[in-house]
């Protein structure tokens, strides 16, 4: 089954929590649902109780999908990770959530007023230590009936194609992939992320349609701006921007030929006063359906 989710960050940004602060809590949830959405992931508004949570989005008619948990595991201990991320996995095991969204942070530049170029980097030996500890929490979490699906992110130790294909093979089995087609494309300064896609279909269990603004992107990267300001300047956009340089229709392609089952989430932070959450979130879903429909995806 092929479920379809968004984000709040479309919304009240989890970052910069200046963007979108106005805006009502349940004005996104409200909207989320008359979208057509099936579910929303976490935002830092939704109550840390997971039966709270699980209340509020029902009666908006929402699944909670998953939510973000920031591994430190180049700065602590396998086991004190394993007790960090305990509390998230029962939320998450309460609401039948099935994949656990997880990124190394303890070095990111992704919230520093800092050039995004500025990634920190792994080298070869660096990069297996790092692998073998996260396929040791992805058991942890497996063991518990949860996927853990590793988010490759701008201004992280696994951003580019390179540190991808490096990640994953120093990683085992139960080490799932988010792909994320914008990250992809930024992280590729580029590139169709489609080879990625293929390259790792296997691993994929869970599916961020992100798109980007190519021009946006360039200025990033030629004029050393940090994250943040790439998003406050809109370097991301939703499937269906005419600005957007991300072809979907190879990506969902890909996701049929698989049999892939779950969930497809717009994850696209943008300024909400400059690109209208609602007009964007609708314009997504509808692109990815009706892609979805011509690929068979779904049937």
């Amino acid at each position: 089954m092929i479920l379809y989710g968004t984000n709040p960050i479309a919304w009240a940004n989890d970052d910069d929590q200046t963007l979108g602060a106005h805006i009502p809590t349940d004005q996104i949830l409200r909207e989320a649902g008359e979208i057509g959405f099936d579910g929303i992931e976490n935002g830092h508004r939704w109550p840390a109780d997971a039966e709270e949570l699980k209340q509020l989005l029902g009666g908006f008619g929402l699944k909670f999908i998953s939510g973000w948990h920031s591994l430190n595991l180049l700065a602590h201990s396998v086991e004190d990770e394993k007790k960090a991320i305990q509390p998230h996995l029962d939320r998450l095991k309460h609401n039948g959530c099935k994949v656990c969204i997880a990124c190394e942070t303890s070095n990111s530049v992704q919230g520093l007023d800092e050039p995004v170029n500025n990634a920190p980097v792994l080298n070869a030996d660096e990069m297996k230590a790092f692998g073998a500890k996260v396929e040791e929490i992805a058991q942890y979490c497996a063991d518990q009936g949860i996927h853990l699906v590793y988010h490759h992110h701008m201004g992280t130790v696994v951003e580019t194609p390179e540190e991808i294909d490096a990640f994953m093979a120093a990683t085992g089995p139960s080490t799932k992939l988010l792909f994320d087609a914008g990250h992809a494309y930024f992280g590729a300064n580029g590139t169709d992320p489609a080879p990625i896609l293929a390259k790792y279909i296997d691993r994929v269990s869970h599916f961020h349609a992100k798109n980007v603004r190519p021009a946006v992107m360039a200025d990033v990267r030629e004029t050393g701006m940090s994250f943040m300001d790439g998003v406050r300047g809109g370097v991301f956009t939703v499937p269906g921007d005419a600005e957007g340089g991300v072809d979907f229709t190879p990506l969902l392609q890909q996701l049929k030929d698989a049999n892939y089952e779950g969930w497809i989430v717009i994850e696209a932070e943008q300024d909400p006063d400059v690109r209208n959450p609602f007009e964007y979130q609708s314009l997504g879903l509808k692109t990815l359906k009706e892609i979805s429909a011509n690929v068979g995806l779904g049937d």
